[in-house]
Order: structure tokens, then C-alpha cells, then sequence
């Protein structure tokens, strides 16, 4: 009996062993910012708010030049002349608070809109990755408040390869890179 409840135990123990749940973690943030696809919706997004800025310009400046003209002619003009064109400058107002409420939801929407099929390609690749690793569970290292990492893998490199993200590409080098563009864009 002894040496069946021994046997029992021993072969408890080994399948106990190799039952050890299988962790891994990944980066998402990197993966999604480095990813090739964000470029082009970088891109996107910029174009966009230029635009949009470009816009708001033009409309500031009608605006400043009709204020100019009130202040320095609105002397001189009747009370009638007046009372229109502080309605025409409070209706430009109203105007640059709606164009810039407005553009900035739909600012908002686009970026969505060009992000969620980054972030569906980043959750799909991670998510084959645990599957052909067998691993159980995946954690985000980005909302993790304490993780070991001896204890678990890192499929970020594996991701990146997947998603055709170079090595040398960080999110180093990619801040280092959107500063530079926009140094460029500010001269």
C-alpha cells in the first residue's frame, strides 16, 4: 500500500511539474507605436491637423483684422454701424469655438478610426504567438504593477519580427524622429 501511495505521489509530483501554467508578457505601447502601419496614420493625422490649423488661421485672422479695423474706425462709425460689426465679431467668435470643438472630435474620431485596425494586428499577432507558445496567460508589461520577468517570457521581440518592426527601431528613436519632423515642420 505504502509503495502505491509512493508511486501515486512521485507521479502526482512529475505531472504537477510539467503542468506549471506558462506566463508571458509583452510590450503593446511599443508595439503599436513602432509598428510600420503608424507611420502612415502618423501621417495621416498630421496632414489632417494641419489642415484643420490652417483653417482656424485663416479664421483667427479675419477676425483680428475686422477687430482692428472696429478698434481703430469704430469711433467714428454710428451706433447702428457699430452694434453690427461687434455682432459680426462675437457671431466670428462663436464660429472659431464650434469649427475648433468640432474639429477636434473629429480629430479624435479619425485617430480612432486609423488606430483600431493597429491595435487589432498587435492583439491578433500576441495573440497567436500564446497560442503556438502555449502559454496561458499574456500581460500587458504597460499595466502591470509588479510582474517577475524570470518567470515569464517576453514575446515583444518575437511581436516586433512578426509585425515587421527592425530591431534597431525603439521608442527611442522613434521620439528622436517625430522631434526632428517637427522641428523641421516649425521652420
Amino acid at each position: 500500500m505504502k509503495k502505491i501511495v509512493l508511486i501515486v505521489a512521485t507521479a502526482f509530483a512529475a505531472v504537477t511539474a510539467f503542468a506549471q501554467p506558462k506566463f508571458a508578457h509583452v510590450n503593446t505601447t511599443e508595439l503599436v507605436q513602432l509598428c510600420p502601419e503608424m507611420a502612415k496614420a502618423r501621417e495621416t493625422m498630421t496632414a489632417a491637423s494641419n489642415d484643420a490649423q490652417e483653417t482656424f488661421n485663416d479664421m483667427q485672422a479675419e477676425f483680428n483684422s475686422k477687430l482692428q479695423t472696429y478698434q481703430s474706425k469704430g469711433s467714428t462709425w454710428t451706433q447702428a454701424v457699430r452694434e453690427s460689426k461687434e455682432r459680426e465679431l462675437t457671431e466670428i467668435q462663436q464660429r472659431l469655438q464650434e469649427f475648433s470643438q468640432s474639429v477636434q472630435a473629429e480629430l479624435q474620431q479619425q485617430e480612432q478610426q486609423l488606430m483600431a485596425p493597429i491595435y487589432q494586428k498587435v492583439n491578433e499577432t500576441v495573440q497567436d504567438l500564446a497560442k503556438k507558445g502555449g502559454y496561458i496567460y499574456v500581460f500587458d508589461v504597460q499595466s502591470l504593477v509588479y510582474f517577475d520577468a524570470t518567470q515569464s517570457v517576453d514575446l515583444t521581440p518575437e511581436a516586433r519580427k512578426v509585425l515587421g518592426i527592425p530591431e534597431d527601431r525603439t521608442l527611442e528613436s522613434l521620439a528622436a524622429e517625430l522631434q526632428a519632423q517637427q522641428a523641421a515642420a516649425q521652420q
